[in-house]
């Protein structure tokens, strides 16, 4: 983005000044909203290294205790499609600060669990509240900017993707080894009633809904629920992520739990978007896909999965079944990773203004396929200072994928497209993250299958096919908006976000 077009204008409530600094207030949301999401991020990150103490725990078996990570899975696919409709109806602070209740509940319900099966009803309830709050969190942060610095605000939207990964496995480990595992779900507590105290106290959003979002006058006058829309969408998600979770845990994609759910989920999405581009104000706004920010930074994010959370899924399992860490010890290792990310928040955020999304994506994808070259090579004895060092640089190419594809799956919108163009992009990101996590979890049982007494040859393949997904995903950050100079506007006939869009959608 030019710095003509960052500074041409900026509208009441924008998030930049003439020179380009964030607004104070704009910052002051994030930070309020941030607190409570970190809830949910930890959460994950905790969780995900829990599930084979669970199941001892609980006396459950690998296929059931799954369900605590599923169930959370699908109700965070039936509720991120609501966050659009209950900002319109109900107000952003509202919304937040109920997301932010359900979370709590759902996180104390689930450290009161008595057996498995109310665990696993109780992480349905925290799927609840965090499919509300991760893409309303985005939402409310990119409309208080007004369309401006979206460069530096996203490295503020990103903090919690960028510390979960570091302190959460670290966390999650030494409850783990030192305390019951009922003390997982207490992490989310301060956060929850830290961020609802905050969000009460300081937030302040416009609970009025946008012009043209479906309301009018007072929060929720005229903002109906598209129910018919909602009841292909939410289900046909939640399907999807459902078959790709069995492929994940089973057999592989030619299992009928995995056929059938992606068949009449995809037939239900493919449903929904019939009807969206005729409905004249669906749950969420299809077309906005015609606008080439919005349809690459969604198909980079679904692509990612592959690349990203997939070789996630890779790391801790590798340094437990090949190096033979605890989950503690495994938790701590991966913290080279997460300082990476951080790392790369410093030089990024800035640099998304002046060079655009597609030169630091297509980077940070190359970083990261280069730095997990070493793990499709390394063996049992493998240094661990080598591998700690490749893991910085890996998270430094992640940090840098993370933010610039997000900013562009905003640039160049009215403020009322903001909440699409949120569920659009996650839903992406979600679906994307569940079909490579799935994919190379199938590769490593193959290969451990193949391979019963030497699992590094295992991973060495999985690690490898991480590396040529990487490569895929190089190419397809081509597709993102890249930066071009635009001329000088008058602030009087031209708003923030159109200057926006004339410096990336070249």
């Amino acid at each position: 983005m030019s710095e003509t077009a960052r500074t041409a204008t900026k509208p009441a409530g924008g998030g930049g000044d003439a020179d380009g600094k964030l607004d104070p207030a704009v910052v002051k949301t994030a930070l309020i909203l941030i607190v409570g999401a970190m809830a949910v991020i930890f959460d994950t990150t905790i969780v995900s290294v829990a599930l084979h103490t669970l199941s001892a725990k609980l006396d459950a078996s690998v296929s059931t205790i799954q369900w605590v990570a599923t169930g959370y899975l699908l109700a965070l696919g039936i509720a991120v499609p609501l966050s659009t409709w209950g900002l319109q109806r109900f107000g952003g602070k509202r919304v937040w600060m109920f997301s932010l209740a359900v979370f709590l509940v759902g996180s104390v319900g689930a450290s009161l669990a008595w057996n498995v099966e109310a665990l696993i009803g109780w992480r349905v309830v925290q799927g609840l509240g965090g499919g509300l709050m991760l893409p309303l969190m985005t939402t409310l942060i990119f409309q208080s900017a007004g369309g401006k610095s979206l460069g530096r605000l996203v490295t503020y939207v990103a903090l919690p993707a960028l510390l979960g990964p570091i302190l959460g496995p670290v966390i999650g480990g030494a409850i783990l080894t030192h305390l019951s595992w009922r003390y997982m779900f207490w992490v989310n507590v301060p956060f929850c009633l830290i961020g609802m105290f905050l969000a009460w106290r300081y937030l302040k959003i416009d609970d009025a809904p946008a012009p043209g979002s479906g309301g009018s006058g007072a929060a929720g006058s005229k903002a109906k629920l598209d129910l018919p829309g909602l009841l292909l969408l939410a289900p046909g998600t939640s399907i999807v992520l459902l078959g790709l979770a069995n492929a994940g845990t089973g057999s592989g994609f030619g299992q009928t739990d995995v056929i059938l759910p992606l068949i009449e989920g995809g037939a239900l999405l493919a449903a929904f978007v019939g009807y969206a581009l005729r409905a004249s104000r669906p749950l969420v706004e299809i077309r906005l896909l015609a606008r080439r920010s919005v349809a690459s930074s969604s198909a980079v994010l679904f692509f990612s999965g592959f690349s990203l959370y997939g070789a996630m899924l890779l790391m801790p399992l590798y340094y437990q079944d090949v190096r033979g860490a605890s989950a503690l010890s495994a938790g701590i290792l991966l913290v080279p990773q997460g300082v990476g990310t951080i790392l790369s928040r410093i030089v990024t955020g800035g640099a998304i203004d002046r060079l655009g999304t597609r030169v630091l994506a297509l980077s940070g994808f190359a970083i990261v396929a280069v730095a997990t070259v070493p793990f499709a090579l390394a063996g049992p004895h493998t240094a661990e200072w080598q591998l700690a060092g490749w893991m910085v640089l890996r998270g430094f190419g992640l940090g840098a994928v993370t933010m610039p594809v997000m900013v562009a799956g905003y640039v160049g919108l009215e403020k009322h497209q903001i909440p699409h163009s949120s569920v659009l992009t996650r839903t992406a990101q979600q679906i994307g993250g569940s079909f490579g996590t799935a994919v190379l979890a199938v590769i490593l049982q193959s290969g451990i299958a193949a391979h019963p007494r030497t699992p590094v040859t295992a991973f060495h393949s999985a690690f490898w096919w991480s590396v040529g997904f990487s490569a895929v995903a190089v190419l397809l950050s081509l597709t993102l908006p890249g930066a071009q100079r635009a001329p000088v506007a008058d602030p009087g006939t031209a708003s923030a976000e159109r200057l926006a869009s004339a410096s990336v959608e070249g």
